[in-house]
């Protein structure tokens, strides 16, 4: 789900408030700066008005101090007319500025005249001021000027307050001084009005400002969100969009970065996919089990024929370590393996089928040396393993097999050196011992050259449609005759045969049949209990004729059935090698039923006898299409 990013952590508000508050402080400083300047200018200009005090009204307050009577009943009248005079000329002073108060005080602190109206009384009193008696009471010959700004806490408002002093026309003193206390608040009156008018200019310039740093952040962070989104698309896998370049500038640059990116993640992606599917196939056609795992020993890749080597879930080995997958845990270690990748033999072989697997094991390794990973190649060497076993076997067989009948031909041929070919009697029956091994040998290279023929495809068989009912029961017949032409026979049996009435026409092999129920016969006969039956069976199915040849004998043990078709496999062996039997009977018959495309298997309970079945091809015929032919 695409997380939606808040309005103060996005970049449109980050670089529109940045804007904002670089004009916010902007504004700030020259406001800071213009205030202060035009405070100073304002209370300068104020204070240069205040301090500018005409001549003629200096000249004349002067004047009016220093006129004195003559005659001393006429001094109050004359300090009546001067304090008269001065009045009017303060008042004449007031109309400039109606926020100002003006006294004038003589040297005997004496205050002589005041411009305001209502406080007339004062005039002819003494003075109260402090800054006009330090003023008056100063000893400095050459008294300068006295200027200043006070607070008024009980109003809190702020004055001007100016005191100049009144000399003499000819020096030698000071008559009086002229006082002059001003109220600032016309002049900051006027400063606040223009801070205000200001201040309202610069909220205004601040929101002019901020919309457009929001229009600038706007064209700058679009097309940054549009190369964002063609980001998360390719990361999703979808290449189709394209960023609009705006401009030549960088994020033109940069959306047309983005849109050659773009092309060039879709080709290596189709690239990558295509190399994908290419390994995949193969991985899946391979006739061999292929292991893939991570540096720590897991698998991550497992193809089908691995899977079906190892019989579970392909999921179910994807995570798991290869160690536990092969099984080979108590054997070896990780470290081992990637230290000294080898090969090994691992045996999955269990009680319902035989599997051994040969495991090659090669490094993931990238170009720095880093090992990344396993790959682990398992190919089936079951019948490699099978057919080395069955040829260390059959070598131990074949070599057992001849080499006891060689030693009693040796034997015998010994003691006719010694002198027994003189005694007429001994000397025919060594002979005749060593005639019968000499031929059982005999016997035993032709079947072996049978096999050897039949295994390497050389046996030729010479098919013809042969009625099956009559060959079977033909063969039959030969030993019927050999029962009732021995005149001693060792121990007696009968043939019982179960026969259908429908001839069944079969393409076979006449002379290896033969020699296949030859063997299965001799053996019936063989394992056979004096007295005894031997069952023959012949029926037809769907689409085989079956054949069985079931005896009364000791039967077969379970263990052994599975095996009684291999070479020089017997059961008795004592038994079977005193009879002149060569292991390698039911081995050729299996052979020989397998190249004319049929079946040779066995049932056998043991101590009640076995049975043999034989189950050639059949395709009923029609007789007239036969009798044509």
């Amino acid at each position: 789900m695409k997380s939606r990013i808040k309005l103060f952590k996005s970049i449109h508000f980050k670089i529109a408030l940045v804007l904002a508050l670089i004009l916010l402080v902007t504004l700030e400083i020259v406001g800071a700066i213009f205030v202060s300047r035009l405070e100073q200018t304002n209370i300068n200009n104020f204070e240069n008005q205040v301090k500018q005090i005409p001549n003629y009204v200096k000249t004349s307050l002067i004047n009016n101090l220093s006129k004195k009577s003559k005659n001393p009943a006429d001094a109050s009248k004359d300090i009546n007319n001067a304090n008269i005079a001065i009045k009017s000329l303060l008042l004449d002073m007031e109309n400039s500025n109606n926020n100002t108060e003006i006294q004038v005080v003589d040297a005997s602190n004496t205050i002589r005249g005041t411009n305001s109206l209502e406080n007339q009384s004062i005039v002819g009193r003494r003075n109260q001021n402090l800054d006009i008696k330090r003023f008056l009471t100063d000893p400095s010959p050459n008294k300068q000027a006295y200027s200043g700004i006070k607070n008024n806490p009980s109003d809190n408002s702020r004055y001007f307050t100016y005191i100049a002093p009144l000399n003499k026309p000819n020096g030698g003193g000071v008559l009086g001084v002229i006082y002059i206390h001003s109220n600032l608040k016309s002049v900051y009156s006027e400063i606040n009005n223009i801070t205000s008018v200001y201040f309202i200019a610069a909220v205004v310039a601040i929101l002019l400002g901020l919309f457009i740093a929001i229009v600038i952040s706007r064209a700058i962070t679009q097309p940054i969100d549009e190369m964002k989104k063609q980001t998360l698309r390719i990361s999703k896998g979808d290449y189709s969009g394209q960023v609009h370049v705006y401009g030549d500038d960088e994020l033109g640059e940069l959306a047309s970065a983005v849109n050659t990116l773009s092309v060039k993640v879709e080709e290596s992606q189709e690239t990558t996919e295509a190399e994908r599917r290419r390994l995949d196939s193969v991985l899946t056609n391979m006739t061999d089990g292929v292991l893939a795992t991570d540096r720590r020993g897991n698998v991550i890749i497992i193809n089908d024929e691995a899977v079906s080597f190892l019989e579970a879930p392909k999921d179910g080995f994807i995570g798991k370590p290869i160690l536990d997958v092969l099984d080979i845990r108590d054997r070896y270690t990780l470290r081992e393996l990637i230290e000294d990748p080898d090969e090994l033999i691992i045996d999955r072989s269990d009680a319902s089928h035989d599997l051994i697997l040969h495991a090659h094991f090669s490094l993931i390794q990238r170009d720095s040396g880093f090992i990344s990973g396993l790959v682990c190649v398992l190919h089936d060497v079951t019948e490699q393993q099978k057919i080395d076993n069955d040829r260390k076997q059959f070598v131990s067989n074949v070599s057992h097999e001849l080499r006891t009948p060689l030693t009693s031909v040796h034997s015998y041929i010994e003691a006719l050196q010694d002198g027994a070919w003189q005694d007429n009697k001994l000397a025919p029956k060594f002979l005749k011992v060593t005639q019968d091994e000499t031929d059982r040998m005999i016997r035993m290279i032709n079947d072996l050259l049978t096999l050897s023929r039949m295994d390497s495809g050389t046996q030729k068989m010479e098919t013809e449609m042969v009625n099956i009912n009559e060959l079977f029961n033909y063969l039959l017949d030969r030993f019927d005759m050999i029962i009732k032409s021995d005149d001693k026979p060792d121990k007696m049996y009968k043939i019982d045969r179960k026969f259908t009435r429908k001839d069944l026409w079969v393409e076979i092999d006449t002379d290896r049949f033969t020699q296949v129920i030859d063997n299965l016969m001799n053996n019936a006969i063989k394992y056979s209990p004096d007295g005894g039956t031997i069952t023959c069976s012949l029926y037809e199915t769907r689409n085989n004729v079956v054949l069985s040849v079931k005896d009364q004998g000791l039967g077969i043990p379970r263990n052994s059935l599975s095996k009684i078709f291999d070479r020089f496999y017997r059961v008795d062996k004592a038994r079977s090698r005193a009879q002149g039997g060569t292991g390698l009977g039911l081995a050729i018959s299996k052979e020989v039923i397998q190249a004319l495309g049929g079946k040779l298997w066995v049932e056998s309970t043991e101590g009640k006898g076995s049975t043999f079945y034989i189950a050639l091809p059949y395709e009923p015929m029609e007789e007239d299409l036969w009798d044509e032919n």
